[in-house]
């Protein structure tokens, strides 16, 4: 069943009558609904385009929050073969948070790292909403280590609204955990690309996210903090988010003006939620030609491009 957002009320509206005429056709089949239903259809697709046109900064962020968008469970078994899930940090416990493991992509070897939010109050709970204790890290570092030894490409996938603030991860060194992660990504001698997609919120996403290649789906967001806590912070209001959404620039056209991703993975009107299999299959194209771009290339040559990149930030605005 289509769960709609509050501004896709206008669509929420005539799909609603769609589905009406349609039980009704179903009760009585002496009863002609083709033409009316087409033209309700036309209004419906009119109408979607007409909102994602001009999405603000604080819808995009409803949209990348949106439940019935593709998880990190949904590229894999889209785009992975042979997956190979591995679990623990080898120090303390197994985190669900952070799914990590090896497979292929189009036949060649590839390391997978990201969150997983869940799709169920069972699995929700079972991942803790995408937000990675300290043990999730150093999973991942564990990962990126392997990877590193035997020359396999890293895909991150990232979508979560933060790393676990709870007080026994804080305890286990999260700050710290959150560190080495961003610091075994950026030294790795092999190719590395991260895409955000869905939430990228703050030190629990660049952990994962300090890519070779950095791409945001169409409408992710990627930003330092929720709307909702910088409006705390900013006026002690939560209520302002929207707000904060706007002035934060957290969208994926913005990032892009601003240097910090190198491209956007668009999609299809309505939301990745509406068409995963679009979006999956751009996803497929994105990864292919960053692996084509980075074939060939020496440990040092990856690193250096790596390094350029990140120094070039906030240097060309």
């Amino acid at each position: 069943m289509q769960s709609y957002l509050d501004f896709e009320k206008p669509v929420a509206d005539l799909e609603g009558k769609i589905a009406e005429l349609k039980s009704m056709a179903a009760a009585d089949q002496a009863v002609s609904i083709d033409e009316e239903v087409s033209r309700l259809s036309s209004r419906a697709d009119e109408a979607l385009v007409e909102i994602y046109k001009k999405l603000t900064p604080w819808q995009k962020t409803q949209v990348a929050r949106h439940p019935q968008r593709p998880h990190f469970s949904d590229y894999i078994k889209t785009l992975i073969t042979e997956w190979r899930p591995l679990a623990g940090d080898r120090k303390f416990a197994e985190d669900s948070a952070i799914q990590a493991g090896f497979g292929r992509f189009n036949g060649q070897p590839v390391a997978v790292i990201g969150q997983e939010k869940g799709n169920s109050t069972e699995t929700r709970l079972k991942h803790n909403f995408g937000m990675a204790r300290p043990e999730g890290y150093r999973k991942a570092v564990r990962i990126m280590e392997m990877a590193d030894r035997f020359n396999i490409p890293v895909i991150s996938l990232v979508d979560t609204a933060g790393a676990y603030p709870g007080i026994g991860a804080e305890e286990r060194g999260q700050a710290e955990a959150i560190a080495r992660s961003t610091e075994k990504s950026l030294e790795l001698g092999v190719p590395n690309i991260a895409i955000v997609i869905g939430e990228g919120g703050s030190g629990g996403a660049i952990a994962i996210a300090t890519a070779s290649r950095v791409l945001m789906l169409e409408h992710a967001i990627y930003s330092v903090i929720s709307p909702e806590g910088g409006a705390t912070i900013l006026w002690r209001d939560a209520a302002r988010a929207q707000d904060a959404a706007t002035n934060m620039k957290i969208t994926s056209a913005d990032l892009l003006g601003f240097g910090v991703i190198d491209g956007i993975i668009p999609e299809p009107t309505g939301g990745a939620h509406r068409h995963p299999e679009t979006v999956m299959a751009s996803t497929r194209d994105a990864l292919a030609k960053f692996l084509a771009d980075f074939d060939g290339k020496s440990r040092l040559e990856i690193r250096e491009l790596r390094r350029e990149k990140f120094m070039a930030i906030g240097t060309k605005l």
